[in-house]
């Protein structure tokens, strides 16, 4: 060993030993790199779960935030002298979740999991990332029910966004279709016009989109236009919608 160790004549054998030895050193290693590589990849996959979840809760809200930018713009270019003292206040909101949709069909109402514990109050607007879906009707401690925007039961007051004309827009009963009330014949409205909410009543946020003017028909033997509109919020397609805080009494909540 000590001649091997300064002249080095065994390093073949070494050699060949090292190569043989290698398999043997990675085989017994598999399991602890094995075990190693399992629970990483496990905590892996549940931080991708939790960043998913989060992620899609954040784009609900940035999309949410980003109707209302609409409506301000149309009131920037009508109202630009009164920009100056006008307030507006800062709406909290809270994702939810659609867990029931009502079987019945002349009925066009969903429940969501939160409740009275979490703030959740009758009236309260409920929207979705592209408009506002409808209102809150029923409260338990963890669930609520909403009613649709369509439904035959519901209204809505608007306003065109164009011009600021006002309209109260009425469910039909078709999840995918409103109304417009008592709007005269000679009223400044068309196809394709935004309707947004014009917060008359206290009822709904002011500013969010809730639809889109799909026909306009004149009788010339009826005093009001036949005005249908299309919802903006896809009532039919989703499983997460935002409940809104707005200038609510404090009682009411």
């Amino acid at each position: 060993m000590f001649i091997d160790h300064h002249e080095r004549h065994l390093q073949g054998l070494r050699n060949t030993l090292t190569t043989f030895a290698t398999p043997l050193v990675f085989l017994a290693d598999m399991p602890g790199e094995f075990f190693a590589w399992s629970g990483e990849h496990m905590v892996s996959r549940s931080e991708l779960r939790q960043e998913n979840t989060r992620l899609k809760d954040e784009s609900l809200i940035l999309k949410a935030q980003l109707q209302t930018l609409v409506g301000l713009q149309a009131e920037n270019a009508r109202l630009r002298n009164l920009l100056g003292t006008e307030s507006k206040s800062v709406e909290r909101k809270m994702v939810a979740e659609i867990f029931q949709v009502d079987n019945d069909p002349f009925s066009l109402k969903f429940q969501i999991n939160k409740g009275a514990i979490h703030g959740v109050y009758i009236g309260q607007t409920v929207i979705d990332a592209f408009g506002i879906v409808g209102q809150v009707v029923e409260v338990s401690p963890l669930i609520s029910k909403v009613l649709m925007i369509s439904d035959v039961t519901h209204s809505i007051p608007v306003k065109v966004n164009r011009n600021g004309v006002r309209s109260t827009a009425v469910g039909t009963g078709q999840i995918r279709q409103l109304a417009l009330q008592f709007v005269p014949d000679t009223t400044d409205i068309k196809v394709g016009d935004l309707l947004l909410s014009s917060g008359l009543g206290q009822r709904f946020s002011s500013g969010y989109p809730v639809a889109r003017v799909t026909s306009v028909e004149h009788d010339p033997a009826l005093p009001f236009a036949q005005i249908l509109a299309a919802p903006e919020a896809r009532l039919d397609q989703n499983s997460l919608v935002l409940l809104v805080w707005s200038d609510v009494p404090e009682e009411v909540k």
